[in-house]
């Protein structure tokens, strides 16, 4: 392929066949989920009254890949295979020798990765005689996402959106609502979480920690329903790797590999998805630098324990061994709610703690400083939390230009910042602020976590 090319695509025939699964090729074996009663390792029966069985085995598979069903692949198609593209004019604009290439997945109907995932659930949730999934949402891009899957399935959807973006976002509401989905602000008087949260904590912004526990009660109590989660759980990463696999066959036909991969982490799901097909390589001695990138707002990968805890603020979920800042932590309600989560994915944090993926942390006036300088000279919006892969790609095209080296980075694109106009026009005008938590307020959630002993072998 030219060596000026900008965007490198494949055929729909080209669409990966199968999911990878990263499971196998830990170098250390996951913690098993505890049961949020007893502490115990928590079994398939336990799990199901919230989630297909289907998703339940992919959860924890130790197969290396897993078929993508037919059905899926047809809705697939609607976005997939997504462009890679060579940023030869951010390139230039930054005056670095490195190689920046960017994953896009904003073409989706959607405007994110995250139907990636949500399509394979709602298909599997339909299979199994669900009429009905209940879920949260951060920024909204997850719940549009389910929404949309749930409209092309004929499933009814039930959103849960943490309240400061359900205020800073009101077009991912219509959207959701457009395909068919009602949306509720979180916390709400719908649950008994909900009504619990705000009659201690009126004015609360509202978290994805307190959003799941609606959405996980809400599944639990009504027979006709499931809960569907857009990152964290092994299953949904095992989904999103259909990006990476997807940039493997692209970067191929360009002749090219990445030395330097950023992605964005709030629960890890985009992030896995571009990473993990790579990981397998570096797993296997490929000298390649992994960067989880975060905000220093909720930073649970640069600042948190790795340790059990909850998944939601209502302590109604599964135990995780995660890297967490504590299931009652409530970040700052910055523009990039999908990042506003207080926990991290076990496969991410694993893999972090074993020094195979390095966390970045960074300030979101210097994100959005990013996300201008790409859009000014690339032409696309990046998403919020995009922007935080932005900013890392730039800094190290940077470092890049100090030093002469012509690296290859790639950008995990996730998503766009259509809906997100009202922050960048903060940005613009001065009206955005940095927030950075001390380390006595990180001590006092962390002091709250649930005192856990590892299971045996």
């Amino acid at each position: 392929m030219a060596d000026d090319a900008t965007k490198i695509t494949l055929r729909e025939s080209e669409i990966p066949q199968r999911w990878y699964n990263i499971n196998p090729d830990l170098p250390a074996p996951l913690s098993p989920p505890l049961h949020p009663g007893t502490g115990k390792p928590i079994g398939p029966a336990e799990l199901a009254p919230i989630f297909p069985m289907e998703l339940i085995k992919q959860e924890v598979s130790m197969d290396p890949w897993v078929e993508i069903p037919d059905e899926v692949l047809r809705v697939y198609r609607l976005w997939r295979p997504s462009p890679l593209y060579r940023a030869h004019r951010l390139e230039k604009e930054l005056g670095t020798p490195a190689r920046i290439y960017y994953k896009n997945e904003s073409f989706s109907p959607a405007g994110s990765h995250k139907p990636n995932t949500a399509v394979a659930q709602a298909y599997y949730n339909k299979l199994e005689g669900v009429k009905r999934i209940a879920t949260e949402t951060g920024a909204g891009q997850w719940g549009s996402a389910l929404a949309f899957a749930c409209c092309l399935f004929g499933l009814e959807c039930t959103v849960y959106m943490v309240r400061a973006s359900y205020e800073q976002k009101p077009y991912r509401r219509i959207l959701m609502e457009t395909w068919g989905a009602k949306c509720f602000p979180s916390p709400t008087d719908m649950t008994n979480a909900g009504r619990q949260i705000r009659a201690k904590f009126p004015d609360t912004p509202g978290s994805l920690g307190i959003a799941i526990s609606e959405a996980v009660e809400d599944a639990a109590t009504h027979d006709d329903a499931k809960y569907s989660l857009g990152s964290v759980l092994n299953h949904v990463l095992l989904h999103q790797t259909i990006v990476g696999l997807e940039a493997k066959a692209q970067f191929k036909l360009a002749g090219d590999y990445p030395d330097i991969i950023c992605g964005c982490v709030g629960g890890g799901s985009n992030f896995a998805g571009a990473a993990f097909p790579f990981i397998k390589d570096k797993l296997s001695g490929k000298d390649i630098t992994i960067l989880a990138v975060e905000p220093q707002s909720c930073p649970s990968l640069t600042r948190g324990d790795f340790r059990y805890d909850f998944g939601d603020t209502a302590q109604l979920t599964p135990l995780l061994k995660m890297y967490t800042l504590g299931h009652n932590f409530v970040p700052e309600p910055i523009h990039a709610g999908g990042l506003r989560y207080h926990g991290m994915a076990p496969l991410i944090s694993l893999l972090t703690n074993k020094g195979v993926i390095e966390p970045r942390a960074y300030h979101q006036l210097g994100t959005f400083e990013a996300a201008v300088t790409f859009a000014r000279t690339e032409g696309s919006l990046p998403a919020p939390e995009t922007a935080h892969a932005v900013r890392a790609g730039i800094d190290e095209a940077l470092k890049c230009k100090d030093t002469g080296q012509e690296k290859c980075i790639l950008i995990a694109y996730s998503g766009h910042g259509f809906f997100d106009l009202a922050a960048y026009d903060k940005y613009l005008t001065n009206q955005l602020q940095d927030h950075e938590y001390s380390r006595e307020q990180v001590e006092a959630a962390l002091k709250e976590l649930p005192v856990i002993a590892e299971p045996s072998a």
